[in-house]
């Protein structure tokens, strides 16, 4: 009962701030360029500032080091995640626009916003260094190949890096971000207070201006966007059944004397719900939108159901 609570508290604000974008958008409070405008903002420069103040928070290079074997684990996951769902698109003939969204599903996670919280309820601070491996190897993959992913995926079939490379897509702000982060971790170098203040300021704004961006572009579509066609219920399953197997079965084969907490908190990650930054990822490829906003609204509420299933399951192993 205490996870259900735990997993609902966390989904609540969630939802709250969803339904106050799409609230507004259509009381008129918004011009037609705003939510254009907002992604810009969110992918551009509050992103990059979250990353970077992110890992400054949360990781030293020590520690990196100390825990650098969790992540062969991890990213032995995410490879066979991107096999998984890359055969998947094809073998389903998913249509062009999708296949950034549901490969970025099965391997993603919202780690950092939600993933972080419910961490701590369930296993207390003392798995959070398992808890920023997964991290780690989650934004390494999401601003890389997932960004990649996202922004090559037109719903005209027709790749702008067909034509003429697009070297910027591989570096997205970001990225960008992370990878200065990372520069500044291995250097020890100083980040001076009134910069992580400044930062943080930033960064704070991505997931509540995520959110709104989501109820904005509910309240443009209709609430009938929110659907369980094949194609979402085929990314669903991805999310909450192929991403938590894979993870096992790579811990069950090669991390035999593995900490039960490292387990645990391996397993619950690769079980959180879609990254809310997706519904903007599209926008910027010219993807499906209206899709990657109906999974990641549907995956955010599934995911109150599905945590106490996997911890109740966790158990048992």
């Amino acid at each position: 009962m205490e996870i259900l609570t735990t997993s609902i508290q966390s989904i609540i604000p969630i939802i709250a701030i969803i339904v106050l974008g799409y609230f507004l958008q259509n009381h008129g409070w918004f011009g037609q360029e705003f939510g254009q405008n907002l992604s810009r903002l969110i992918m551009n420069i509050a992103l990059p500032a979250s990353i970077f103040v992110s890992v400054m928070k949360y990781l030293t290079f020590d520690k990196l080091v100390s825990l650098s074997e969790g992540l062969f684990y991890t990213f032995a996951a995410f490879g066979l995640g991107y096999i998984f769902a890359y055969i998947v698109v094809k073998v389903f003939h998913v249509r062009p626009g999708r296949r950034g969204t549901m490969i970025n599903t099965f391997v993603n996670a919202n780690t950092i916003f939600i993933g972080l919280p419910l961490n701590v309820a369930l296993f207390g601070n003392k798995a959070l260094p398992y808890f920023l491996i997964y991290y780690i190897t989650n934004t390494i993959s999401t601003w890389t190949l997932g960004v990649y992913l996202m922004t090559s995926d037109s719903k005209s079939g027709k790749s702008k890096g067909a034509e003429k490379f697009d070297w910027k897509k591989l570096l997205p702000a970001p990225l960008i971000g992370f990878l200065v982060s990372l520069v500044f971790l291995v250097l020890k170098i100083p980040v001076p207070a009134f910069a992580t203040s400044t930062l943080t300021y930033i960064g704070n704004i991505v997931t509540p201006l995520s959110l709104i961006y989501i109820g904005i572009v509910l309240a443009k579509a209709g609430l009938k966007t929110i659907s369980f066609d094949r194609d979402t219920i085929i990314t669903l399953i991805g999310r909450f059944v192929l991403g938590p197997l894979v993870m096992v079965a790579v811990l069950l084969l090669t991390a035999k004397n593995m900490p039960t907490d490292e387990f645990k908190t391996f397993v619950i990650q690769s079980s959180a719900p879609a990254l809310a930054v997706l519904p903007i990822l599209a926008s910027h490829g010219d993807g499906d939108v209206e899709f990657s906003t109906n999974v990641v609204t549907l995956s955010t509420i599934l995911f109150v159901i599905v945590v106490p299933i996997v911890d109740v399951l966790l158990g048992y192993m």
